[in-house]
């Protein structure tokens, strides 16, 4: 009986020192810092993760703090821009516990160590400060030219400046732009408008493109018949002179022109392989007669219509 009340006794005993022990310390994680409160209302950061002890004791309250970033989101918010388009838009916060000493220690003080209610402050003042997204016309907000940086640096400016104590607004971003139907056609409509306008300005200045080449081809086409006409008088002026040269040479050779004429008559009327009938007594044929008569010059020269006439009547009479 007494060793079964000795270990009894010893068990409690255990059991108590275990349970002392469990609250008088506490562990802190790589990724949360604690805030130690004593009886007295005195409160320190602790930081330092791993295994730490309440002192004095029981007497201390330890509250403990995720130290990474936390995400707020908004509901989608109508805004009117300022060339009076109707957006409805969202946003997203993340957010930290401030950094130091001080700030960790206004965040315990402001939102009763509760990241839940932090959260929920932040997301009204997000709220709120969505409508300086109406600082900017439609155009700014969307497309290649888009400035939605410069419209998200406004939003977290706004939150930054709505006096929340103990945190630190990190970044602000807008997670969607949404178009009412209202604001859909009348987008659609512009856009419609501004193409139109492109098409009309890109027609123009095709058109005057056209018209400049059609005027530069006009006048090279001119300069080119200008220079071809000139070219071709020079030429004919050339021929003339060189006809009227060769004319006046043959007027002074005219046996020897008209010879030569005949040669070419007889060139061309016997060109290729032909059968040609003809009378021999005729100009240029005449030159096939190795009997015909001959000039002073000794150029064979054709029988006259009337020596032919005679030429023929007598040889009719013949028997």
């Amino acid at each position: 009986m007494k060793n079964k009340a000795t270990l009894l006794v010893g068990f409690a005993a255990l059991l108590v020192g275990v349970l002392l022990l469990y609250s008088a310390t506490y562990t802190v994680r790589f990724n949360e810092f604690a805030i130690r409160t004593r009886i007295d209302g005195d409160s320190q950061v602790v930081r330092e993760a791993g295994l730490h002890f309440k002192l004095p004791f029981v007497f201390a309250s330890v509250t403990k703090f995720d130290k990474r970033l936390q995400l707020v989101e908004s509901p989608l918010k109508t805004v009117q821009t300022k060339d009076g388009q109707q957006l409805l838009v969202q946003a997203y916060l993340l957010w930290k516990v401030g950094d130091g000493d001080d700030k960790a220690l206004a965040f315990f003080t402001s939102y009763g160590g509760s990241l839940e209610q932090a959260s929920a402050q932040l997301a009204s003042a997000l709220d709120g400060a969505i409508s300086e997204v109406g600082g900017f016309r439609f155009d700014q907000l969307v497309g290649p030219q888009s400035q939605l940086v410069d419209a998200e640096a406004r939003i977290l400016a706004g939150v930054q400046g709505s006096g929340k104590v103990g945190v630190d607004p990190v970044r602000v971003g807008i997670s969607q732009v949404v178009l009412p139907p209202k604001t859909t056609i009348s987008v659609l409509s512009r856009m419609a408008e501004v193409q139109n306008t492109l098409a009309k300005l890109e027609e123009a200045r095709g058109s005057s493109e056209a018209s400049a080449i059609t005027s530069q081809a006009t006048s090279q086409a001119d300069l080119i018949r200008h220079f071809a006409e000139q070219w071709a008088a020079r030429i004919e002026a050339r021929g003339n002179e060189e006809a009227a040269a060769s004319y006046e040479e043959m007027k002074k050779h005219a046996d020897l022109a008209v010879f030569l004429a005949w040669l070419d008559a007889m060139k061309a009327g016997l060109r290729g392989s032909t059968t040609f009938v003809t009378d021999t007594t005729k100009a240029p044929f005449h030159l096939l007669d190795l009997d015909s008569a001959t000039d002073a010059k000794g150029i064979p020269t054709p029988i006259s219509e009337t020596a032919h006439a005679e030429a023929t009547a007598a040889g009719k009479g013949m028997p």
